[in-house]
């Protein structure tokens, strides 16, 4: 009876081992690759998966989108300016067979591929471009390492460049130049300013000489801004046609008289009279 009992429990023992063997369970977003001796039969899930003990070997694999931090790569661009970049790319497994049949291990090789493409396409930009095309070089990096993983059933759908970290010097030379460039638009408008003022003050002025009216009007309007503010000081502005009868009237009395001409007496009449 004891040994009846003991065969029964290793018994279900082994029942238990082997349905723990048998028996997967895949969640929504993995999937299993089944192989049965050594070759590849099917890829199963989600749910409840049936394997034969001791004969068939699945490998999960997970088809979320996988963040890839890219370590900082030190890159030499086309201008010859050190720097370093990292980055990070964004992809999902799309055929799990091949992910695991044609590459060994897919993130490792995708993570190798990034970073070869990042030094690579980096090294053919300008400094300039690295700053300013960051969209144009991230959809080149997307492109190129998306080409490459396309064998092993995986698609990066993303790549972002991240920092670019420079050298100090090429920065303040760099600041430089931005603060030269932004005197330089500042003259320009400051200019551009002046100019158009000028050109506003020259309208007014042929407006005005069509009606000297309208310059007495202006005339009253500044007396208006003067006795709005509190001066100590009130200029009246007087048109110079107004002052001229006054300056006429004053020049013509300012004339010296002319002295009334005297005619020279005649010989006869200067010599004394003789009695």
């Amino acid at each position: 009876m004891e040994v009846a009992l003991v065969v029964l429990a290793v018994l279900v023992i082994f029942l238990l081992i082997v349905a723990g063997l048998a028996v997967r369970v895949l969640r929504e977003y993995e999937r299993g690759v089944v192989f049965r001796l050594g070759r590849l039969i099917a890829t199963k899930g989600p749910g409840l998966i049936l394997l034969i003990p001791l004969v068939d070997r699945m490998e999960r694999v997970d088809l979320r989108t996988v963040t890839l931090n890219i370590p900082p790569q030190e890159v030499i661009t086309r201008d010859n300016v050190p720097s370093s970049v990292n980055a990070v790319a964004y992809f999902h497994v799309v055929d799990p067979n091949r992910a695991i049949v044609e590459v060994e291990n897919f993130l490792l090789a995708t993570s190798q591929i990034s970073q070869t493409a990042l030094r690579s396409v980096l090294g053919k930009a300008e400094l300039d471009q690295l700053l300013a095309e960051r969209e144009r070089l991230n959809e080149e990096l997307q492109k190129i390492i998306d080409e490459s993983t396309e064998p092993w059933g995986v698609k990066v759908t993303a790549v972002e460049i991240k920092d670019v970290e420079i050298p100090e010097q090429m920065q303040r030379a760099m600041a430089r130049q931005a603060e030269a460039e932004r005197e330089r638009r500042a003259k320009i408008i400051n200019s551009e300013g002046e100019y158009q003022a000028a050109q506003k003050l020259t309208d007014a002025a042929d407006i005005i000489s069509t009606n000297p009216a309208s310059l007495q009007l202006r005339y009253l309007q500044t007396l208006l801004e003067i006795g709005s503010n509190q001066n100590t000081t009130v200029v009246f502005p007087l048109p110079i046609d107004m002052l001229e009868p006054f300056l006429g009237g004053r020049q013509g009395g300012a004339k010296p008289k002319t002295p009334p001409a005297t005619s020279e007496p005649d010989a006869d009449d200067s010599s004394p009279s003789q009695s």
